[in-house]
């Protein structure tokens, strides 16, 4: 057996002084980033990180295989795996349940809190959507049937069973065709959304595609006709304040960061987004938390202003009509009350 075979074989060490609760993340090394410096290999892998957000990502945490402690100055070999550990730093004590809009035997429908990830990531382990409703349900089949972004509150699907996680996924991803009337979708989703500036009232039918330009991976763009993912947004606007907007966003097509893209495309980003508003370099300021009070000054909010208030579907299982309504989160509220009329 080659030494590349028997290195890929062998278990991760765990450091000496590396705590028990530690989080561990593998990165293999592909052929084509062989020589890189491990500070900006480290970088390339993990999203929204700066260059000096990854130095110290090295310097905490970065280890070979075997154990052994690497610096950010090393060139990293073709299929080697780097072993980030990294301390745990959520705090998951003395937080409320996820509060329930709708339960059967089938179904669970939670009100998400803004700043909650949906699934376990890299960064966010413990304070997620499936971590606190295993803690609060262990002994129950929980399964995301779509997704929120961290920031987005909201209504968020889940299925208690193997075959309702089936079904309402299949209906879900029907609704994207374009050939389908809203009826016979038989889902509607509708957003609210806190904007900058007063958008037009009407259909936003324009075509998206991931910008593989940009540093982040994570941004969408808008594409050119006949190309990219149909994208259509129904825009009703529903309150102006001191030169905000309460808008209604229905969604037609469930693309990623579909609205907040739609909206800043018409010249009215929403209060908070750190990616499509005012500057991009929000987002990986805010995942390094080095955002300066410049910046929060800027963002307003410490989460984007969108969240999933009602949804209308004809239940996956027992073909019944089923309406859940999220109310606002209160930090929301809050911020347009104080808005001068």
């Amino acid at each position: 057996m080659n030494q590349k075979r028997i290195e890929e074989e062998l278990p991760i060490v765990r450091p000496e002084g590396v705590p028990e609760d530690a989080m561990l993340r593998v990165l293999r090394v592909p052929g084509e980033l062989a020589g890189m410096r491990l500070d900006r290999f480290v970088q390339s892998q993990l999203r929204s990180t700066s260059r000096t957000r990854a130095r110290l990502i090295v310097k905490n945490g970065a280890y070979s295989a075997d154990g052994r402690a690497r610096r950010p100055s090393e060139r990293v070999r073709a299929e080697e795996r780097i072993a980030l550990w990294r301390r745990p730093f959520e705090d998951t004590e003395g937080q409320a349940p996820l509060p329930v809009l709708y339960e059967d035997p089938h179904l669970l429908v939670i009100d998400k809190p803004p700043l909650v990830t949906v699934h376990p990531t890299a960064r966010y382990h413990q304070n997620t959507v499936i971590k606190r409703l295993q803690a609060e349900r262990p002994d129950e089949f929980v399964a995301l049937i779509h997704r929120l972004d961290r920031e987005t509150s909201g209504i968020l699907l889940l299925a208690r069973t193997p075959e309702a996680e089936r079904a309402f996924k299949r209906k879900l991803e029907e609704r994207s065709l374009s050939l389908q009337s809203d009826e016979q979708r038989g889902v509607e989703k509708i957003y609210l959304a806190l904007t900058h500036g007063v958008p037009p009232n009407g259909l936003v039918d324009v075509p998206m595609e991931t910008d593989i330009d940009n540093p982040l991976r994570v941004k969408m763009r808008i594409a050119q006709p006949g190309t990219g993912l149909e994208a259509r947004t129904q825009l009703t606007v529903r309150d102006t304040r001191g030169g905000y907007a309460w808008v209604e966003c229905a969604l037609q097509t469930g693309r990623q960061h579909q609205i907040r893209l739609h909206l800043s495309h018409l010249g009215c980003p929403v209060v908070g987004d750190k990616l499509y508003g005012p500057d991009e370099r929000l987002l990986a300021r805010a995942a390094d938390d080095e955002l300066s009070e410049a910046d929060i000054a800027l963002l307003e909010l410490p989460h984007h202003a969108l969240h999933a208030h009602i949804y209308r579907m004809t239940h996956a299982i027992t073909g019944e009509p089923l309406e859940v309504i999220a109310p606002m989160p209160a930090d929301l509220i809050e911020f347009w009350s104080a808005l001068p009329p």
